[in-house]
């Protein structure tokens, strides 16, 4: 079956540009902290998750928080770069990590069989894949019943300063803007996603971040060590003009640099927690079988309005 969705990024150039922030050396300062909110989220949930599946998540953070935390057994890594050097074998951690299998797999194509996992986490990876939706629905199915989904993906509003510069010298110095930076999701739409998928108790929250680099080259420099750079389809294959770079940072720095000269830089991480559904978890209430008025419960009086609204 063909797919409709459409191809937002190249997922060879994704390959590429990650392959390469591994060579330089990976700017991680993200992944880390989403890694450890991660970890506190998880510790609220009171159970032990026997199989867990870490998708995509750029380094080991994730699957080193998890094997600390006593909580996971197995540990899988499913990734397109399983087997260099971002999936070391994770230490002993006292036993409480039974063991780690790598896969190589791309995110957008799972081949995993129903009701295998008990827990499925993922950190900044999601964001680059094609067909969001699809790949929800194959890791709701992936769960055993009462089984958690966990993720950290970039929201819209990430890289908000480096889209708004880059439109502005684009539309000045080339009478045109190309893209330049990923369109994230949008928060409003990831419950809806989630509910569409098939999880149940669905909940989406958002953290903001905001980093602050010498200049937009240094943001640049950081962007390419995380894997991070432009990857889209529709990107321009022509070499960037020194004289739109130029203009691009004056604008930068003109419209986002803080007193000291040192320019802001914002990453949204939205949150996504879901649940396999199973008989014992929590079912909302059926309209219309309350047994209290609200009225009563806050103390005043319920005033009825009539049907045209004059009352």
């Amino acid at each position: 079956m063909v797919s409709s969705q459409p191809v937002i990024f190249d997922r060879l150039c994704h390959r590429a540009h990650r392959a390469r922030a591994q060579a330089l050396g990976p700017s991680t300062f993200l992944v880390d902290r989403v890694a450890e909110d991660l970890c506190d989220r998880l510790a609220a949930v009171l159970r032990r998750f026997e199989s867990a599946l870490d998708i995509g998540t750029p380094t080991d953070a994730v699957r080193r928080v998890l094997a600390a935390s006593g909580k996971v057994g197995t540990i899988i890594a499913a990734d397109a770069l399983a087997g260099s050097s971002a999936f070391r074998h994770l230490p002993d951690a006292r036993g409480k990590c039974e063991a780690q299998l790598c896969i190589a797999v791309d995110e957008e194509a799972l081949p995993l069989r129903d009701a295998s996992l008990d827990l499925v986490v993922s950190a900044l990876a999601l964001h680059f894949v094609n067909d969001l939706p699809g790949a929800l629905i194959q890791i709701r199915r992936a769960l055993r019943p009462d089984g958690l989904f966990l993720a950290a993906l970039a929201g819209g509003e990430t890289l908000t300063e480096l889209r708004q510069a880059f439109a502005a010298a684009e539309a000045e110095i080339e009478d045109g803007i190309s893209p330049r930076v990923a369109p994230f999701p949008d928060l409003r739409d990831m419950g809806a996603l989630l509910q569409r998928a098939g999880f149940a108790l669905p909940v989406t929250d958002v953290d903001r971040v905001t980093a602050r680099y010498d200049s937009p080259i240094s943001l640049m420099h950081d962007l390419r060590r995380m894997g991070a750079t432009n990857a889209l389809v529709e990107r321009s294959r022509r070499p960037l003009k020194r004289a739109t770079l130029r203009r691009m940072s004056e604008i930068y720095g003109e419209r986002f640099a803080d007193r000291d000269g040192r320019i802001r830089a914002t990453f949204e991480i939205i949150w996504l927690s879901g649940w396999a559904p199973h008989a014992s978890q929590q079912k909302p209430v059926a309209p219309g079988s309350a047994r209290r008025r609200l009225a009563d419960a806050l103390g005043t009086k319920e005033t009825k309005l009539s049907r045209d609204g004059d009352g």
